[in-house]
This record gives structure tokens, C-alpha cells and sequence, in this order.
């Protein structure tokens, strides 16, 4: 038993280092899709100035920060509001420009006093002026005046251009003062005469006084340094920016400062969602520990949880985040509706706790959406159960449409932001996510059924109904082994339900274990006529059980042929494991001398594997008891226990229960359990007395009775039992 008991710890060790791997790895994809771009979806989150927004984009934390952009926009707008700085009038420009005005009103002078210079040459002369430009009507008027009218003009000219630079005047504001030139000169000359001081004063009129590069500079220093800086607020779930709005600066710089934008890996993100990980990972191997059996315990189902898993994370990240009604629609019930049906009602409980955690984990709401997640799971697997029929999905979609419903109610009907046409779509959503979780673990479970091997409860009910076509192909070829496949099933389906095992799966199991034999009926001892030969009897021993053993490869034809799920070739595989066919063995052990070393037992052992799970092992033991308690019929009680107790010993002192995980406490439930049943299918009858024939007896039954117990005495007709 040694190396038995070795190779059992060995096949353990190996199996929880897988498990562990499994675990470690899911941890650690799971961190790194929380932290992952796709869970802020920056895709559709704007990269520059002028981008349009894909939509509407959520704080995902409670932040203050000073905005740069708006604090220099304020200071830029504090400089515009300071006026240029302009340095006092300056008196010499006045004596400048005024001594310019002399000197070309002097110029003039000497010209129209010029005797010997021609028309021509006075009006070219006056014409090419430096400093003061005249037209020709102009010029022709000065030349055509008299003296004391001319002197008139000088005077006020130089009178109205000193009135002028006593005010101020900036480049800014010289057109104005040049513009009001003729309102300066005295109202008592003529027209022409105003017209002519006006044109020419207007040429020397410039700023007195000049603007100050430095003293602006100055102020505007001055205004920018009173500015404050600008401080930005938001708060978890705030919309930052509505779908469709233009990106403005201080849009960008709030992206970028919350980190939507080109986001890197924080590491408070990283140590936040690793330590929420590692609390849920910790709570699963606490659990898988604690319960003596779950899917958690088989490599292969932890696998495949591990995988759904994943991919409802992926999914959910890549849509929910920074949404605002899509989140209340998403199907996340689904995963936990899904592993209830396909493994059990606690599974499904256990892993939607982990999903409904890390789903919204670190996203604007999160506890909101968490409870949301939460309730609607718990309450959608515990209405649903092992989903039997599609009545059941429909009435868990209407449970989870109330519960989410009612999570709505209770966050939002007291928040003043949220308006009542926002809970009406709300609600809407919640109801839709109901339907489209129900919805979504019907299209899961197809999947999974067709493509992974899982077997759900509507698939095993479809397969265990009779009319089922290779079921009538066992019942039409094999009615001897169809009716074992059923006492079977009966049998290990009390024992399962004892175990808190999967019944149903068993029970469907044991009636398809023995299909293989409806290929050659006749070789098996239920299905042969009595009083026929045996055939087997007639053959070498290694033949024989070659024949007898086949029954399981062609079970495997036959299930392969008619698409029987996975799961269900298990138990063709294991209902013998590695035993030996028997009864054939112990003929050619007789044939050689009742010397065993003589023997090859290779031709008489069953192909295998030994059972892998409870469920095929139960089939084994509900296997070989009914067959014995068939084959001895006890007559009490202490003969059907003792009968059972001795199938349960073979099977465990020849390693076939190793892998199986069923403890001893599991084995006195399951020998109880078969005891029950075989004591209530062999119990002893009476028989009844004989009735004698009334003369008119409708059909004359008696009468045939007698007959046919004349015609074969030996065969007690059923009827009379």
C-alpha cells in the first residue's frame, strides 16, 4: 500500500501546484487588466486641443489642483487690462516742432518775396519743401494774397500749433488732436484762410509724449504678480467633459491632470488594486480549503473558471468605464448565473462576490456598481438554482430586474443631481440587464456545452428524457442492460444527493454508462434469454473478457457518435476504472490450477482511467452492487450491507478511489444510502393466494393464467407476484 499511498500524495501535490499556478496567474492578469489602458478606455478619450469628445468622460477620483492653463490665462488677461505707461510731455519737442514751423513759414515768406523768380519757379520752389508738403491749389492761394493776410496766417498758424502741444499727446491719440486743428484757429478768419492754418499746423503736430516700454512692463509685472492662482475641483463620478464639446486647453490639461490622458502606470493604482487581489485570492483558497469538495479542487473546472473570469473582466473594463448608463446594462450576473449552472448554486455565489469587486474597482461609482453587481447576482443564482428549464432563467431575469431596480432606488431617489428622467433610465437599464444576463447565460452555456465540455442541468434533463434516440437504441438492442442503467441510476443518484454531489449529472451518467453493450447484447448475462447457452462459455477466458471489456470503447463510439457531451464519456470510462473482468479471470485462474502467477492479468483489466471525480465513483460503487445484490439477492438487511461493504473494500483496497477526493465519512453516507435503496428494490414479496374464475370473468385471465402455467411451470408469471 506504500507506493499506492505515495503515488496518491504525489498526484495531489502535483494538482494543488497547478491549482496555485492557476490562481497566481489570474491574480496577476487581473491587476494588470485594472491597471491597463483599456480600463480607461483611452481610446476614446481626447488627445489634443480642438478634438471632439466620443463621449461623456467622468471623474474617476476627487481631485484639487492648481490649473496652470487658467492661472496664465488670468495673468494674461491681467496684463491686457493695464494700460501702456506714457512719460510726461515733453517741452522740447514743443520748441522742436515749433521752430520747424517758423523755419518753413519763414521759407515761404522769402519765396513770395522773391522779385526775381518766376510763377513756375515759386511753385516748384514751395512745392519741394522737406518738411512741410503743400498742393498746388494751396501754394497758388499763398502766392495770390497779400502780405497782411499771409502774416495773419503765420501768426495764428504758430499760435494754434503752440495751443496744441500743451495737452498730451500720444501716438495713440495724434489723429484726434490733428482732426481737431480747425476748431483751434481763430473765428475771425475767413474759410480759406482757417483752412490753410489748419493744413499746415497739421504736419507738425506729433506725440509729446512717448510711450514707456519699461514702465509697462513694469505695471503689467505688478498686475500679474496680484493674480491667484487658479484652483480646479472635481469629485468622484463629476463629468469633466460632455459628449460632443470641443477640447479647450484647460480641458486637456484636467485630462491629463487626472490621468486619462496617455495614462502611465501610477503605482498607488498598482498597489491599491494588488492588495484587493490578493484579499479575493486569498478568500477563494480559504474557501477551496475549507469545503471539502468543490470545482476549485479539479485542475481543469478552476481552469475554466479562471478563463470566464477573465473574460468578463476584459469585457467589462473595455466597456464600462467613464459611461454613465451602459455600466447599469452590463450582463455581469451572467458569470455567476453561468458557473451555478454549469457547477453549483455556491459557486456561482463565491466568484460573483470576486467579479462584483473588481469589476468597478478604482472607476468613478464603484461602490454603487459593486452593490448593484452584487445583489443582482446573489439574487439571480438563488432564484435560478440549477436553471432546470427556461421558466427558471425567466423568473431569475425578473428577480435581478427588481433587485438592480431597487438598488437604484435606494442611491439615487435621495440625490439631488439625479433627476427623475434619470432614474427612469436607470431603471430601464437595470430591467434590461436583468433580461440580458439571463440571456447571456443561456448563449454560455451553449458555447460552453458544445465547445469546453461543460454540462448543464437543461442540457443533462435533454439528454436523460427516453425518447432520447440512443437511449431507445440501448432500450430496442440491450433491454436487460437499459433496465440496469436505470436501477443503476436510481441507485447512485441517492447516494449522490446523500454526498450533496451532483445528482442529476450522476443519474443521467449511470444511463448512458452501459450503452456500449447494446453493440453485442448478447454477451452480457442480463440480455441473454434464460435457458440459452451462454456463449461465454464455449470461449477461452482472455476472449471472453476481451468481449465483455470491449463494451466500454464502444460505449465511447457511441457516445462520440451520438454527441453526448464530455463529461458523460466519463463515466463510460470510469464505471470499471482498472478493475479485472472477474469472472473470467477467476476461469482461467481455475483453467491453470488455481495458480494466479500463471495468469497475464493485462487481457482481463479494464482499459481505465480509475474514477476522477465523486461523481464517477459513485456510478462504480452503484455499478457493482447492484450487479452483486442482482447476482445474490440477500435476504435481509445485514446481507445488503455486508454486500455493499465488500464492493466499497475492493474498490478501495485495488487504488480505484484515490483520485477522487471522497472521504470516509462521504463512503459510511453512500453504503447507508445504497443499503436503503436495495433493501426497498429486494425486498421480499408475497405471493398472492389464487382467485377462482367467476363464470363471466371479462377476458377469461384466469383461465389463460392456468393455462400458461401448465405450458411452462417453471416460469412464475410476473403477473402473480
Amino acid at each position: 500500500m506504500l507506493p499506492i499511498q505515495q503515488n496518491i500524495s504525489q498526484k495531489s501535490r502535483r494538482s494543488q501546484v497547478i491549482q496555485i499556478t492557476i490562481l497566481v496567474v489570474t491574480g496577476l492578469l487581473s491587476i494588470s487588466i485594472i491597471n491597463a489602458p483599456i480600463s480607461i478606455r483611452s481610446g476614446l478619450i481626447p488627445q489634443s486641443i480642438g478634438d471632439v469628445a466620443a463621449q461623456d468622460i467622468q471623474s474617476p477620483r476627487s481631485i484639487n489642483y492648481e490649473s496652470q492653463v487658467l492661472t496664465d490665462q488670468a495673468k494674461q488677461q491681467a496684463r491686457l487690462n493695464v494700460p501702456p505707461v506714457y512719460l510726461p510731455s515733453n517741452p522740447a519737442i514743443k520748441r522742436q516742432q515749433l521752430e520747424k514751423l517758423r523755419v518753413n513759414l519763414l521759407f515761404i515768406t522769402q519765396v513770395r518775396q522773391d522779385p526775381y523768380a518766376s510763377r513756375e519757379q515759386q511753385v516748384s520752389d514751395l512745392s519741394n519743401m522737406k518738411d512741410l508738403k503743400l498742393n498746388n491749389a494751396t501754394i497758388v492761394k499763398i502766392l495770390d494774397m497779400n502780405d497782411s493776410r499771409w502774416q495773419a496766417i503765420v501768426s495764428e498758424s504758430e499760435n494754434v500749433l503752440e495751443v496744441i502741444f500743451r495737452s498730451t499727446i500720444r501716438e495713440s491719440n495724434v489723429e484726434e488732436y490733428k482732426n481737431g486743428l480747425p476748431s483751434l484757429v481763430d473765428a475771425g478768419f475767413l474759410q480759406s484762410s482757417a483752412e490753410i492754418v489748419a493744413e499746415v499746423t497739421r504736419q507738425f503736430v506729433v506725440p509729446n509724449s512717448e510711450y514707456s516700454t519699461e514702465l509697462t512692463d513694469q505695471a503689467r509685472q505688478e498686475a500679474e504678480e496680484t493674480v491667484q492662482p487658479v484652483i480646479r475641483k472635481y469629485v468622484v463620478g463629476q463629468i469633466i467633459i460632455r459628449y460632443g464639446q470641443v477640447i479647450r486647453a484647460e480641458d486637456l490639461e484636467a485630462l491629463q491632470t487626472i490621468g486619462l490622458v496617455n495614462p502611465g502606470i501610477s503605482l498607488n493604482n498598482v498597489i491599491s488594486s494588488s492588495a484587493m487581489v490578493l484579499i479575493l485570492m486569498l478568500f477563494i483558497a480559504m474557501y477551496s480549503v475549507r469545503r471539502q469538495s468543490s470545482p476549485m479542487d479539479q485542475s481543469r473546472s478552476l481552469l475554466l473558471i479562471a478563463i470566464t473570469f477573465i473574460f468578463f473582466l476584459v469585457l467589462g473594463r473595455l466597456i464600462i468605464p467613464y459611461r454613465t448608463v451602459i455600466p447599469f446594462i452590463f450582463p455581469t450576473a451572467a458569470f455567476a448565473l453561468t458557473l451555478a449552472t454549469a457547477f453549483s448554486i455556491e459557486t456561482g455565489l463565491i466568484f460573483a462576490f470576486m467579479l462584483s469587486i473588481l469589476l468597478p474597482h478604482g472607476l468613478p461609482g464603484s461602490l454603487e456598481m459593486t452593490i448593484f453587481y452584487l445583489v443582482g447576482s446573489f439574487v439571480g443564482v438563488l432564484v435560478l438554482g440549477r436553471g432546470r428549464n427556461l421558466a427558471a432563467f425567466f423568473r431569475a431575469s425578473m428577480a435581478m430586474s427588481m433587485a438592480n431596480s431597487l438598488v437604484i432606488v435606494a442611491y439615487h431617489l435621495s440625490d439631488p443631481v439625479t433627476d427623475w428622467v434619470g432614474i427612469a433610465t436607470l431603471l430601464g437599464a437595470s430591467v434590461i440587464n436583468g433580461l440580458a444576463s439571463a440571456s447571456f447565460t443561456l448563449i454560455l452555456q451553449f458555447i460552453f456545452s458544445q465547445t469546453l465540455g461543460i454540462t448543464t442541468a437543461m442540457q443533462l434533463l435533454d439528454l436523460s428524457r427516453p425518447d432520447h434516440p440512443l437511449l431507445q437504441f440501448m432500450l430496442r438492442n440491450a433491454p436487460g442492460s437499459y433496465q440496469h442503467s436505470l436501477q443503476v441510476a436510481n441507485l447512485a443518484e441517492q447516494a449522490t444527493e446523500a454526498i450533496n454531489a451532483d445528482s442529476l449529472l450522476v443519474r443521467v451518467g449511470a444511463q448512458y454508462h452501459d450503452v456500449g453493450k447494446a453493440k453485442n447484447p448478447l454477451f452480457f448475462i442480463e440480455n441473454q434469454i434464460k435457458g440459452n447457452p451462454n456463449p461465454h462459455e464455449e470461449m477461452d477466458p482472455s476472449t471472453s473478457a476481451q468481449l465483455i471489456i470491449k463494451h466500454v470503447p464502444d460505449g465511447i463510439a457511441l457516445a462520440r457518435q451520438y454527441r453526448l457531451p464530455p463529461r458523460l464519456h466519463d463515466f463510460i470510462h470510469e464505471h470499471h476504472g482498472t478493475l479485472l473482468a472477474s469472472y473470467q479471470y477467476n476461469r482461467a485462474v481455475n483453467l491453470k490450477g488455481n495458480d494466479e502467477s500463471m495468469v497475464d492479468k493485462t487481457p482481463f483489466q479494464y482499459p481505465g482511467p480509475c474514477p476522477r471525480s465523486r461523481e464517477t465513483a459513485i456510478l462504480m460503487l452503484a455499478d457493482g452492487c447492484e450487479a452483486r445484490a442482482r447476482a445474490e439477492l440477500p435476504k435481509d438487511e445485514e446481507g445488503l450491507r455486508l454486500l455493499v461493504k465488500k464492493v466499497i473494500d475492493k474498490c478501495m483496497s485495488e487504488g480505484q478511489l484515490d483520485n477522487t477526493r471522497l472521504t470516509l465519512n462521504d463512503l459510511v453516507k453512500i453504503a447507508d444510502s445504497f443499503t436503503s435503496t436495495l433493501l426497498g428494490v429486494y425486498h421480499q414479496r408475497i405471493i398472492y393466494p389464487e382467485i377462482p374464475a367467476k363464470p363471466n370473468s371479462i377476458g377469461g385471465i384466469t383461465e389463460k393464467v392456468k393455462r400458461k402455467k401448465k405450458t411452462d411451470a417453471s416460469t412464475p408469471d410476473p403477473t402473480l407476484l
